[in-house]
Protein backbone atom coordinates (compact mmCIF):
# COMPACT_ATOMS: atom_id res chain seq x y z
CA UNK A 1 0.00 0.00 0.00
CA UNK A 2 1.54 3.55 -0.91
CA UNK A 3 1.36 5.74 1.58
CA UNK A 4 -0.30 8.83 -0.48
CA UNK A 5 -2.72 8.56 -3.03
CA UNK A 6 -1.22 11.85 -4.16
CA UNK A 7 1.95 10.16 -4.81
CA UNK A 8 1.88 7.34 -7.13
CA UNK A 9 4.61 5.12 -9.17
CA UNK A 10 3.47 4.61 -12.90
CA UNK A 11 4.83 5.62 -16.48
CA UNK A 12 3.43 7.92 -19.11
CA UNK A 13 2.77 6.82 -22.51
CA UNK A 14 3.27 9.38 -25.11
CA UNK A 15 1.30 11.85 -22.81
CA UNK A 16 -1.57 10.15 -22.91
CA UNK A 17 -4.60 12.18 -21.35
CA UNK A 18 -6.86 10.08 -19.11
CA UNK A 19 -10.73 9.24 -18.79
CA UNK A 20 -11.92 12.95 -19.04
CA UNK A 21 -9.56 14.40 -21.87
CA UNK A 22 -7.27 16.41 -19.02
CA UNK A 23 -3.41 15.93 -17.86
CA UNK A 24 -3.95 13.10 -14.94
CA UNK A 25 -0.37 14.52 -13.58
CA UNK A 26 2.65 16.66 -13.89
CA UNK A 27 4.95 14.47 -11.97
CA UNK A 28 5.33 10.49 -10.79
CA UNK A 29 6.70 10.06 -7.71
CA UNK A 30 8.09 6.76 -6.48
CA UNK A 31 7.14 6.38 -2.83
CA UNK A 32 7.86 4.29 0.05
CA UNK A 33 5.84 1.54 1.96
CA UNK A 34 3.44 1.16 4.53
CA UNK A 35 4.22 -1.22 7.05
CA UNK A 36 2.66 -2.50 9.88
CA UNK A 37 4.84 -3.14 12.98
CA UNK A 38 7.76 -3.12 10.66
CA UNK A 39 5.49 -5.90 8.61
CA UNK A 40 4.20 -5.55 5.22
CA UNK A 41 0.66 -4.75 5.40
CA UNK A 42 -1.61 -7.20 3.34
CA UNK A 43 -4.87 -9.14 3.81
CA UNK A 44 -3.10 -12.64 4.05
CA UNK A 45 -1.03 -11.00 7.39
CA UNK A 46 -4.32 -9.87 9.25
CA UNK A 47 -3.07 -6.80 9.76
CA UNK A 48 -4.84 -4.90 6.56
CA UNK A 49 -7.01 -1.60 7.89
CA UNK A 50 -8.34 1.10 5.66
CA UNK A 51 -8.63 5.02 6.50
CA UNK A 52 -12.16 4.61 7.67
CA UNK A 53 -12.27 2.03 9.93
CA UNK A 54 -9.12 4.14 11.48
CA UNK A 55 -11.56 7.15 11.36
CA UNK A 56 -14.49 5.44 12.91
CA UNK A 57 -12.34 4.12 16.42
CA UNK A 58 -12.53 0.38 14.55
CA UNK A 59 -9.19 -0.79 14.12
CA UNK A 60 -7.99 -2.58 16.56
CA UNK A 61 -4.51 -0.93 17.45
CA UNK A 62 -6.44 2.10 18.44
CA UNK A 63 -10.02 1.55 19.88
CA UNK A 64 -11.19 5.92 19.17
CA UNK A 65 -11.70 8.13 16.15
CA UNK A 66 -9.04 9.42 14.99
CA UNK A 67 -9.29 13.34 13.53
CA UNK A 68 -7.98 13.07 9.52
CA UNK A 69 -5.93 15.67 10.29
CA UNK A 70 -4.12 13.08 12.98
CA UNK A 71 -3.62 10.63 10.09
CA UNK A 72 -2.97 13.38 7.46
CA UNK A 73 0.15 14.57 9.81
CA UNK A 74 1.22 10.98 10.60
CA UNK A 75 1.62 10.66 6.68
CA UNK A 76 3.43 14.71 6.33
CA UNK A 77 5.83 13.64 9.27
CA UNK A 78 7.88 11.07 6.94
CA UNK A 79 9.83 11.53 3.77
CA UNK A 80 7.44 10.10 0.84
CA UNK A 81 10.23 8.23 -0.64
CA UNK A 82 11.07 6.02 2.87
CA UNK A 83 8.98 3.60 4.58
CA UNK A 84 6.07 4.67 6.56
CA UNK A 85 5.37 2.32 10.12
CA UNK A 86 2.09 2.19 11.36
CA UNK A 87 1.45 1.38 14.71
CA UNK A 88 -0.11 2.25 17.73
CA UNK A 89 2.59 4.48 18.92
CA UNK A 90 2.93 6.42 15.88
CA UNK A 91 -0.83 7.15 15.88
CA UNK A 92 -1.21 8.11 18.77
CA UNK A 93 2.13 10.64 18.52
CA UNK A 94 0.38 11.94 15.74
CA UNK A 95 -3.00 12.76 17.59
CA UNK A 96 -0.64 14.50 20.23
CA UNK A 97 1.24 16.13 17.56
CA UNK A 98 -2.09 17.31 16.09
CA UNK A 99 -3.58 18.70 19.78
CA UNK A 100 -0.54 21.34 19.86
CA UNK A 101 -0.91 22.00 16.36
CA UNK A 102 -4.25 22.88 16.82
CA UNK A 103 -3.94 24.95 19.76
CA UNK A 104 -1.77 27.50 17.53
CA UNK A 105 -4.61 27.23 14.59
CA UNK A 106 -7.27 28.15 17.07
CA UNK A 107 -5.16 30.73 18.30
CA UNK A 108 -7.03 33.76 17.16
CA UNK A 109 -10.22 32.14 18.24
CA UNK A 110 -9.67 31.75 21.63
CA UNK A 111 -7.25 34.76 22.62
CA UNK A 112 -7.97 37.53 19.23
CA UNK A 113 -10.56 39.62 20.99
CA UNK A 114 -8.96 39.46 24.24
CA UNK A 115 -5.91 40.80 22.19
CA UNK A 116 -8.05 43.85 20.75
CA UNK A 117 -7.83 41.95 17.13
CA UNK A 118 -10.41 43.32 14.79
CA UNK A 119 -13.20 40.82 13.60
CA UNK A 120 -11.84 40.78 10.21
CA UNK A 121 -8.97 39.26 11.12
CA UNK A 122 -10.08 36.48 13.60
CA UNK A 123 -12.13 35.47 10.87
CA UNK A 124 -10.34 35.79 7.91
CA UNK A 125 -6.93 34.40 8.96
CA UNK A 126 -5.69 32.98 5.60
CA UNK A 127 -3.47 36.45 4.99
CA UNK A 128 -0.48 36.82 2.78
CA UNK A 129 2.35 36.59 4.75
CA UNK A 130 4.61 39.50 4.32
CA UNK A 131 7.98 39.64 2.21
CA UNK A 132 10.72 38.59 3.20
CA UNK A 133 8.97 36.20 5.90
CA UNK A 134 11.88 34.32 7.85
CA UNK A 135 9.31 31.46 8.67
CA UNK A 136 7.72 31.50 5.08
CA UNK A 137 11.74 30.96 3.70
CA UNK A 138 12.55 28.17 5.61
CA UNK A 139 9.25 26.74 4.78
CA UNK A 140 9.73 27.08 1.43
CA UNK A 141 13.11 25.72 1.59
CA UNK A 142 12.05 22.59 3.27
CA UNK A 143 9.54 22.12 0.47
CA UNK A 144 12.22 22.54 -2.32
CA UNK A 145 14.27 20.40 -0.83
CA UNK A 146 12.16 17.00 -2.59
CA UNK A 147 9.04 17.64 -0.77
CA UNK A 148 10.91 17.72 2.67
CA UNK A 149 7.41 17.38 4.25
CA UNK A 150 8.96 16.82 7.87
CA UNK A 151 11.28 20.12 7.92
CA UNK A 152 8.13 21.69 6.51
CA UNK A 153 6.48 20.76 9.81
CA UNK A 154 9.15 22.03 12.02
CA UNK A 155 8.61 25.55 10.96
CA UNK A 156 4.74 24.77 11.53
CA UNK A 157 5.51 23.76 15.11
CA UNK A 158 8.21 25.94 16.06
CA UNK A 159 5.25 29.06 15.35
CA UNK A 160 2.45 26.80 17.27
CA UNK A 161 4.47 26.80 20.26
CA UNK A 162 4.99 30.14 20.22
CA UNK A 163 1.42 31.32 20.04
CA UNK A 164 0.80 28.49 22.54
CA UNK A 165 2.81 29.78 25.01
CA UNK A 166 1.58 33.46 24.72
CA UNK A 167 -1.66 32.29 24.96
CA UNK A 168 -0.53 30.53 28.43
CA UNK A 169 0.93 33.69 29.18
CA UNK A 170 -2.88 35.36 28.78
CA UNK A 171 -4.95 33.18 30.61
CA UNK A 172 -2.21 33.03 33.62
CA UNK A 173 -0.99 36.51 33.45
CA UNK A 174 -3.66 38.84 31.52
CA UNK A 175 -1.40 39.48 29.03
CA UNK A 176 1.06 38.43 26.73
CA UNK A 177 4.99 38.95 26.47
CA UNK A 178 4.80 40.31 22.74
CA UNK A 179 2.60 42.72 21.23
CA UNK A 180 -1.24 41.88 19.53
CA UNK A 181 0.32 43.41 17.01
CA UNK A 182 3.29 41.01 16.53
CA UNK A 183 1.22 37.97 17.19
CA UNK A 184 -1.37 38.76 14.44
CA UNK A 185 1.35 37.76 11.17
CA UNK A 186 2.94 34.93 13.73
CA UNK A 187 -0.83 33.55 13.81
CA UNK A 188 -1.33 34.55 9.79
CA UNK A 189 1.49 33.15 8.81
CA UNK A 190 1.17 29.78 10.85
CA UNK A 191 -2.32 29.58 9.01
CA UNK A 192 -1.35 29.91 5.32
CA UNK A 193 1.90 27.51 5.56
CA UNK A 194 -0.61 24.96 7.31
CA UNK A 195 -3.15 25.62 4.39
CA UNK A 196 -0.66 24.79 1.76
CA UNK A 197 -0.68 21.22 3.68
CA UNK A 198 -3.86 20.55 3.84
CA UNK A 199 -4.10 21.38 7.73
CA UNK A 200 -6.93 22.85 8.96
CA UNK A 201 -8.58 23.36 12.74
CA UNK A 202 -12.02 24.42 13.63
CA UNK A 203 -13.13 24.96 16.96
CA UNK A 204 -15.04 22.37 18.80
CA UNK A 205 -18.82 23.80 18.69
CA UNK A 206 -19.71 21.67 21.65
CA UNK A 207 -17.31 23.88 23.78
CA UNK A 208 -17.57 26.82 21.77
CA UNK A 209 -18.65 30.11 24.31
CA UNK A 210 -20.17 33.35 22.79
CA UNK A 211 -18.59 36.54 23.49
CA UNK A 212 -20.62 38.56 26.08
CA UNK A 213 -21.08 37.90 30.17
CA UNK A 214 -22.16 34.57 31.48
CA UNK A 215 -24.06 33.48 34.29
CA UNK A 216 -22.33 31.37 37.62
CA UNK A 217 -24.58 28.45 36.86
CA UNK A 218 -22.98 28.53 32.85
CA UNK A 219 -19.54 28.87 34.29
CA UNK A 220 -19.73 26.35 36.87
CA UNK A 221 -21.40 23.84 34.43
CA UNK A 222 -18.73 24.54 31.69
CA UNK A 223 -15.83 24.41 34.31
CA UNK A 224 -17.54 20.77 35.76
CA UNK A 225 -16.98 19.71 31.70
CA UNK A 226 -13.26 21.00 31.96
CA UNK A 227 -13.00 19.26 35.38
CA UNK A 228 -14.39 15.75 34.00
CA UNK A 229 -12.09 16.34 30.20
CA UNK A 230 -9.10 16.56 32.38
CA UNK A 231 -10.10 13.32 34.84
CA UNK A 232 -10.64 11.37 31.23
CA UNK A 233 -6.78 12.75 30.49
CA UNK A 234 -8.66 14.66 27.19
CA UNK A 235 -6.63 17.80 27.52
CA UNK A 236 -6.94 19.38 24.52
CA UNK A 237 -10.38 19.69 25.64
CA UNK A 238 -10.52 21.19 28.79
CA UNK A 239 -7.20 23.64 27.49
CA UNK A 240 -10.41 24.61 24.80
CA UNK A 241 -12.59 25.10 27.59
CA UNK A 242 -10.04 27.16 29.45
CA UNK A 243 -9.22 29.65 26.63
CA UNK A 244 -12.72 29.97 25.65
CA UNK A 245 -13.59 31.28 29.40
CA UNK A 246 -10.50 33.50 29.34
CA UNK A 247 -11.85 35.16 25.59
CA UNK A 248 -14.73 36.16 27.77
CA UNK A 249 -13.17 37.47 30.85
CA UNK A 250 -13.26 34.26 33.32
CA UNK A 251 -10.34 33.49 34.25
CA UNK A 252 -9.74 30.06 36.07
CA UNK A 253 -7.54 28.82 38.64
CA UNK A 254 -6.35 25.94 39.39
CA UNK A 255 -4.94 25.27 43.06
CA UNK A 256 -3.01 22.57 44.18
CA UNK A 257 -5.40 20.85 46.58
CA UNK A 258 -7.28 20.17 43.10
CA UNK A 259 -9.80 22.51 43.57
CA UNK A 260 -10.82 25.37 40.90
CA UNK A 261 -11.07 28.53 41.19
CA UNK A 262 -12.27 31.34 38.95
CA UNK A 263 -12.99 35.00 38.57
CA UNK A 264 -13.72 37.71 36.14
CA UNK A 265 -11.28 40.04 34.98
Amino acid sequence: MTIATWVMPGHTWGGMCWANGKLLARYWLHNGMVTVNGEKMSKSLGNFTTIRDLLDGRWAGYSQPVDPMSVRLFVLQGHYRKPLDFTQDAIAAAVNSWQTLKAGLLFGDHHGAALGWSVAAIQSPLHEPHPNNPWVERFQTAMDDDLNTPGALAVLFELAKGLQREGNRLIHEGKPQSSPDWLLPQWQTLWRLAQVLGLEAKADSDTYVAAGDLDEATISDLIQQRQTARQQRNFATADDIRAQLAAVGVTVVDQPDGAVRWHRR
